[in-house]
C-alpha cells in the first residue's frame, strides 16, 4: 500500500504552513520510550549482559512491526497527525565506537514507512535521560561511560548514580519494586550524570588532558555522536522518507549542563529540584566516587516540595566510581595524561585526592550560561552535520527544559522551537494538584522573589496558571529565535496517580479516569489557548499495571493493553489479539491526499477480518464500523475525553482562537482569512468519542451543537452512539 506524500511544511508567522499557504496545527505522540533493549527494562539486571558484550535486541521497538498497523489506526483514530520518534544513541551504536546496528535501523525504515502510510508525520527525537541507562536513565551506550573514565560496577556503592534495577544501594539483596518513584531524577545532581555531561559539552574548556585517539573526550564523544545519526538519516533519505514523512530532527532530549555553571562545589546549590534520599554537594560527590565515606544531606519529598530532613552516612566500602583498567574491546587509544582509576577533576586540580581538600570551588562558575555557550555550539555542530545528510530538515531547538532558547544563527523557514512542560507537582506526588498548584517555569526562572509567591490557590487560577505558564514558552520563541512555531515535545501527566486506584479491581475508582482526565486537559488547554502544537507524553504499547511504561517506574502511556475493558462506556472489550485481528490487514487503496486523512480513513482502508466468534465479547454477529471504531478508540485508552479532541488540521488563514469543553463537548475555532480566500475549505478534526452520534436528532438530543462548513464532498459521518 502507498501513500501520496504529505505537503512540505514551511515555518511562517509562528506557524507551519504548506506551500499553498495552508495553516497546519500538529497533534501528535511520542511513540514509545525506546530506552531500552527488548527485554531489559530498569527494574531487571542489565549491566553484567552489557559488561561481557551481550547482544542488546533493539529491533521491535517501540513496535514490533506485525502489530503496528493496529496501534497506528489507532492513533489516527484520536486524531493525532504526528509522531515524535525516540531513537537512541545505544539502540544506534551499542557494540562500540563506529559499529552500527544496521538491522535496527532497517528496523526503523520499515516502521517509519508504516507510519507515513497512515498519513503522519514525524520527527527524530535523539533521546536520553540521565545520560545513559548505566546512569540511572537512558540514551548513550556503555562504552561512552568507559571512554570518560567511569566504571558502572561502582556506581552504587559510591552512589554516584541511582539504578532502578539496583536498588537499594550497599544492600546485595536487591528489591527495585521499593524504588521510591522519582529518585530517578536525583541522579542529576550525582557524579556521573555531572561528569558526563560536563565531558561532553565542556571537555576542553574544563577537562583538557582528557584526550582519546588525538580528540579531547568533548570532540571525541560529540562527532561519534554526529555520525551515528548520520547514518541513521542516509537510510532514511535511501528509502525516501527525508522527501515523505520525516520532517525534522531534534538535537537531543534534555540536555543537561552538568557542573558547568556551578557557582560552589561545597554548597548544594537553590535549585528546587531533585532532591531526595542522600543529597551529595558536589565536593562530596566526588569524594564518594574515589572510594571515600562522606555523611551527607538528607532530603524528603514534602506537599510542597523537596524538604531537608537531616543527614546520612554513605560508606562505598573502598568501592570506586572511576575505571581502573582499559576496556580493550572499545580499541582507542587513551592519552598517557589522563590517570585511570583516580577522578578527573582531581587530575584537572580541582580537589586534591589525599586530603580530600576542595580547592577550586568555583572551578565551574561562569559569567555566561550553558545554552547561550556550550549547548549553542553543539547545536550549530548538529544542525551542520543533519543538514549535510538532509538539506530540507527542519532543525527543533530544545535547550535544558524550562531555560529559554538562545539566538542561534541558522534559522530559517526550516527552524522550530521545542520546549518541553510538566506539571511538577502532580508528576512528583502522583496526585492532581487541581485545588493548589505552582508556576514552575516562573519560579526556575525567578521570576518570583520566593517560590512561595509562585503558588496559585483554586481550580480556575490552576488553569490559568498552566495556560500563562505554557503562554511564556511560546513567547519564547517569539522574543528570541523570531517568526518560528512551538512544538511542546513532552507533556502528559501520571496515569497511576492517587496510589493507581484506577487499576484496583473491584475497587471504588476500578477504571475512574477522572482526576487523569481534568489533569489532561488543564495542560492541553492552555496548548489550545497559546495555539501551541505538541506530542503526548507517551503511547506505549507495551504498557502493563505493574510494571508502567518500564522504566525508572514511570506510567505515563495514554494507552494500555491492561485498561482493555475498564473505561465506562465501552461497548466491547477486546483481548489485545482480538483487537489486532481486526486490522491485520490493509487493503491497497489509498487514502485520500490532503491532511484529513484521520479515523474514518483508517477504517475504511483497514481490511476487516471475520468478525469475533465469541458471543460475549462481540454483542452481534456482523461488527459495524461504529462498533469496530469503538472497540479500536476506547479500549484500553486512558484520560481519552482529555486527550482526543477537535483541533483544526487545515487552516485556511490563520487560527485566532481555540477553546475546547470536553464535559460538553463544545469546540471554538475561530480563523482569521485573507481576503480572496473566504470560500476556501479549513479542516477540523472531530473525535468519534465526542460527536459519534448517528443522527442529526440524536446529536441534538445529546447536547452537542455543530456549526460548521465542511469542503464539498469531504463530510462523512461514523454511525454510533456519543461515548459519554
Amino acid at each position: 500500500m502507498s501513500s501520496p506524500p504529505l505537503p512540505e511544511l514551511n515555518t511562517s508567522g509562528f506557524f507551519f504552513r504548506t506551500s499553498s499557504r495552508r495553516t497546519i496545527l500538529l497533534r501528535g505522540v511520542n511513540l514509545g520510550a525506546s530506552k531500552s533493549p527488548k527485554g531489559e527494562p530498569s527494574h531487571l539486571e542489565f549491566l553484567s549482559n552489557a559488561l561481557v558484550g551481550g547482544r542488546a535486541q533493539w529491533v521491535g521497538l517501540p513496535i514490533d512491526l506485525d502489530e503496528a498497523d493496529v496501534h497506528l489506526a489507532r492513533l489516527r483514530g484520536w486524531g493525532f497527525n504526528v509522531i515524535r520518534y525516540a531513537v537512541v544513541w545505544e539502540a544506534l551504536e551499542w557494540q562500540g565506537p563506529g559499529k552500527y546496528d544496521h538491522e535496527f535501523i532497517a528496523y526503523t525504515v520499515e516502521l517509519l514507512k508504516r507510519c507515513e502510510v497512515f498519513g503522519f508525520r514525524v520527527f527524530i527525537n535523539p533521546h536520553q535521560d540521565l545520560w545513559s541507562r548505566f546512569s540511572g536513565g537512558s540514551g548513550a551506550p556503555l562504552w561512552t561511560l568507559h571512554a570518560c573514565g567511569l566504571d558502572p560496577t561502582g556506581f552504587q556503592s559510591t552512589e554516584a548514580a541511582l539504578l532502578h534495577s539496583a536498588w537499594p544501594p550497599g544492600d546485595e539483596k536487591k528489591r527495585p519494586g521499593e524504588f521510591p518513584e522519582m529518585i530517578w531524577t536525583t541522579n542529576h545532581n550525582r557524579l556521573a550524570v555531572l561528569t558526563l555531561f560536563t565531558l561532553f559539552f565542556a571537555g576542553r574548556t574544563y577537562a583538557p588532558k582528557c584526550t582519546i585517539d588525538g580528540q579531547n573526550i568533548q570532540d571525541y564523544l560529540q562527532t561519534r555522536y554526529y555520525l551515528a545519526y548520520q547514518m541513521l538519516a542516509r537510510a532514511l533519505s535511501d528509502a525516501g522518507l527525508l522527501e515523505g514523512c520525516v520532517m525534522g530532527w531534534d538535537s537531543m532530549n534534555e540536555p543537561d549542563a552538568g557542573y558547568i555553571g556551578l557557582e560552589d562545589l561545597s554548597s548544594i546549590g537553590k535549585t528546587p529540584i531533585a532532591k531526595m534520599g542522600s543529597t551529595p554537594t558536589g565536593i562530596e560527590g566526588m569524594r564518594l566516587g574515589i572510594g571515600q565515606a562522606q555523611t551527607v544531606e538528607r532530603w524528603h519529598l514534602g506537599k510542597t516540595g523537596p524538604h531537608k530532613d537531616g543527614h546520612v552516612s554513605v560508606d562505598p566500602g573502598g568501592r570506586r566510581a572511576w575505571l581502573r583498567e582499559e576496556v580493550e574491546r572499545w580499541g582507542w587509544r587513551r592519552d598517557p595524561g589522563w590517570e585511570l582509576g583516580t577522578c578527573v577533576w582531581a587530575l584537572h586540580g580541582v580537589w586534591d585526592v589525599e586530603t580530600g581538600e576542595l580547592k577550586q570551588p568555583g572551578y565551574f562558575k561562569r559569567s555566561e550560561g550553558f545554552v547561550e555557550t556550550f549547548w549553542l555550539e553543539f547545536h550549530e555542530r548538529w544542525t551542520h552535520s543533519m543538514r549535510e545528510v538532509d538539506p530540507r530538515g527542519i532543525i527543533f531547538v530544545q535547550p535544558s527544559v524550562f531555560a529559554p532558547p538562545p539566538k542561534v544563527a541558522h534559522t530559517d523557514n526550516r527552524t522550530v522551537y521545542s520546549a518541553h512542560y510538566y506539571d511538577g507537582l502532580t508528576i512528583m506526588h502522583r496526585h492532581w494538584h487541581k485545588r493548589w498548584n505552582a508556576d514552575v517555569v516562573g519560579i526556575l526562572r525567578e521570576h518570583h522573589p520566593t517560590p512561595l509567591l509562585g503558588l496559585r490557590v483554586g481550580e480556575n487560577a490552576v488553569r490559568r496558571a498552566f495556560a500563562h505558564q505554557l503562554a511564556m514558552l511560546a513567547s519564547d520563541a517569539r522574543e528570541v529565535l523570531g517568526d518560528f512555531p512551538t512544538v511542546i515535545g513532552e507533556t502528559g501527566i501520571p496515569m497511576d496517580l492517587d496510589d493507581s486506584r484506577a487499576y484496583k479491581k473491584g475497587g471504588k475508582w476500578e477504571g475512574d479516569w477522572t482526576a487523569q482526565t481534568q489533569a489532561m486537559d488543564a495542560i492541553l488547554s492552555g496548548c489550545d489557548a497559546s495555539l501551541l502544537n505538541y506530542t503526548i507524553w507517551l503511547y506505549a504499547p507495551y504498557n502493563s499495571h505493574e510494571f508502567g511504561d518500564e522504566w525508572n517506574r514511570e506510567d505515563m502511556s495514554i494507552f494500555s493493553a491492561d485498561d482493555f475493558g475498564l473505561d465506562p462506556g465501552s461497548s466491547a472489550c477486546w483481548t489485545r489479539t482480538e483487537l489486532s485481528s481486526l486490522y491485520s490487514s490493509r487493503s491497497s487503496d489509498a487514502p485520500d491526499a490532503g491532511e484529513s486523512r484521520t479515523m474514518t480513513d483508517a477504517l475504511r482502508h483497514a481490511s476487516l477480518s471475520s468478525p469475533l466468534p465469541s458471543p460475549s465479547l462481540c454483542p452481534s454477529a456482523q461488527l459495524t464500523p461504529a462498533q469496530a471504531a469503538s472497540a479500536l478508540l476506547i479500549a484500553g485508552a486512558r484520560a481519552l475525553l482529555a486527550f482526543c479532541r477537535p483541533y483544526p488540521l487545515a487552516c485556511e488563514g490563520t487560527p485566532t482562537h481555540i477553546h475546547f469543553d470536553y464535559a460538553t463537548s463544545a469546540f471554538e475555532l475561530r480563523v482569521r482569512v485573507d481576503a480572496g480566500r473566504a470560500e476556501c475549505a479549513t479542516e477540523v478534526y472531530t473525535p468519534f468519542v465526542h460527536y459519534g452520534a448517528a443522527t442529526e436528532e440524536e446529536r441534538r438530543g445529546s447536547g452537542v451543537k455543530t456549526r460548521m462548513q465542511l469542503r464539498e464532498g469531504k463530510q462523512e459521518r461514523l454511525e454510533g452512539e456519543r461515548w459519554k
